[in-house]
């Protein structure tokens, strides 16, 4: 009896657990493969900050990043200047913007911050901006030694981009 007193238990903590992580998953984005068309090829990556803005370029064939120097402008107008300028010098074929969210996958302040960003890049630009879930990506770079914590970011950022596209 207590067999299956002991399974019950298991089964209705397993069930439990299984609540919980659907309630977190409600509150997160739903993961989404994004529809790039195929002669995408370049790509500029963004880990959006108030004060620090931190850039990557990377293409689909390599299905790498490498990182540029960092953008250090609080002004909108003064970092909209310096995205221009990469986007002549690289010619993406979109842009990657990485969106914060807490743990749970609730947003916050930065996460308004950050799609304002991504909004403000396509209404200037006119050109595809695709979204990634960046939770992480500045602990992973410091992780990593990273000298530039945003650069290296922005690079993490357009590497789970480019490793999402079929």
């Amino acid at each position: 009896m207590s067999d299956i007193s002991s399974s019950n238990k298991a089964a209705d903590a397993a069930f439990s657990s299984a609540e919980a992580a659907s309630a977190r998953a409600a509150a997160a984005p739903a993961p989404q493969k994004p529809e790039v068309p195929a002669y995408f090829q370049q790509f500029l990556g963004f880990d959006f900050g108030i004060k620090r803005t931190g850039c990557a370029s990377g293409n689909r064939v390599l299905g790498g990043a490498n990182p540029l120097p960092t953008i250090r402008a609080e002004a909108a107008d003064a970092r909209l200047a310096a995205v221009e300028k990469l986007i002549r010098e690289w010619q993406p074929s979109a842009l990657v913007i990485g969106v914060p969210y807490h743990p749970d996958g609730a947003a916050h302040e930065n996460t308004a911050r950050a799609l304002k960003f991504g909004r403000q890049l396509r209404s200037r630009f006119k050109l595809p901006v695709y979204e990634v879930d960046e939770r992480y990506s500045t602990t992973e770079a410091l992780a990593g030694g990273a000298r530039d914590a945003d650069a290296a970011s922005a690079c993490i950022i357009l590497e789970q981009f480019l490793r999402s596209l079929p």
